[in-house]
């Protein structure tokens, strides 16, 4: 991953982390499936008006809004709503990234280097220390329901790349397009689940004092959360295996749990601080590991000196295996 797309993906995992802290002030006020199919309807209804669809498989971006838009965070915002601690949710939900890593081999054919490998894996260790301290912190059904939407943002993570694997694909109209599929299905889990009136009742309160601090969050989530964040995400699963770009979410759990210590006073352990920097050095190596192969073309991404605009992916090298559409 050259140093420019590696920056692009630092700043998505800033913009996760501190979406945390956003959620979590939403969640205050509005119930979870509600808020979810809101966070997608405020984006939804100008896209399918001013935003040309992409010529993408309907299939492929159904599957990306499916996974990324309704089982992440349906499961996510219900987790956090029953009790799971922020900073500890924005950890368990990078479980994403092994996730991925074994979607993106059984589904895209896709080879892992060795030193991949092993730091995927020394991540993940990382993740296994923080979640052993924190999870005392949580009853059991939150974690498995957030490890349930970390499982739906890797199949987000497999439609959006087979969706703009064929190259000439714009990612950013297919983040925002990816957002049309998310409202109705959540809004209808809320009438069924929350009551037909309850989401309503508190979209009516934004304004009131306890209200207001939850429509800055929706901003925050709408503009920052999905439309930089999502965005540049897609445009770098363009460009990348999904086993390269996957483990950079590792790190927003130290973004998440830093914030939360911050506005929530949840103080973490040293162990936790400790599993955090395992985190940092096996992301760190798992997508540094094109360098060590430089001399391996078909792994290397074209150089920033003669990338195309940043809304135009980049078709896999000659070397790479192609993605076959099923």
């Amino acid at each position: 991953m050259t140093n420019r797309d590696r920056l692009l993906g630092l700043t998505v995992v800033l913009l996760w982390g501190l979406n945390f802290i956003a959620i979590r002030v939403g969640l205050d006020h509005f119930p979870p499936f509600f808020f979810a199919a809101l966070r997608f309807a405020v984006m939804a209804v100008p896209v399918i008006l001013f935003v040309p669809r992409p010529n993408v498989p309907l299939r492929w971006l159904l599957l990306y809004g499916i996974g990324f838009g309704i089982l992440q965070f349906a499961f996510l915002f219900t987790a956090m709503r029953a009790g799971m601690p922020t900073g500890l949710a924005s950890l368990v939900l990078q479980s994403s990234a092994p996730f991925t890593v074994v979607l993106g081999a059984l589904f895209l054919h896709e080879r892992l280097r060795p030193v991949q490998l092993a730091g995927l894996a020394v991540a993940v260790a990382g993740i296994v220390v923080i979640g052993i301290d924190r999870t005392q912190q949580a009853p059991l059904l939150p974690v498995l329901l957030t490890l349930a939407g970390g499982l739906g943002w890797a199949f987000g993570n497999i439609g959006s790349r087979k969706a703009s694997a064929g190259g000439g694909v714009n990612t950013l109209h297919l983040t925002l397009w990816m957002t049309v599929i998310p409202p109705i299905p959540l809004f209808a889990l809320s009438a069924l689940t929350e009551g037909p009136t309850t989401g309503l009742q508190a979209l009516t309160e934004v304004a009131t004092p306890t209200g207001w601090p939850s429509l800055v969050a929706l901003a925050y989530i709408v503009v920052l959360g999905t439309a930089a964040g999502s965005g540049l995400w897609t445009y770098l699963m363009s460009r990348y295996p999904a086993g390269t770009v996957a483990p950079l979410s590792l790190l927003v759990p130290v973004v998440g749990i830093g914030a939360a210590w911050a506005a929530l006073d949840e103080t973490p352990s040293p162990l936790s601080l400790v599993g955090g920097l395992i985190v940092i050095a096996g992301a760190f190596a798992a997508t540094t590991a094109g360098r060590a192969g430089a001399n391996n073309k078909a792994t290397e991404p074209v150089s920033t000196d003669s990338c195309p605009p940043e809304d135009t992916p980049v078709p896999a090298p000659a070397g790479r295996l192609r993605l076959a559409e099923a």
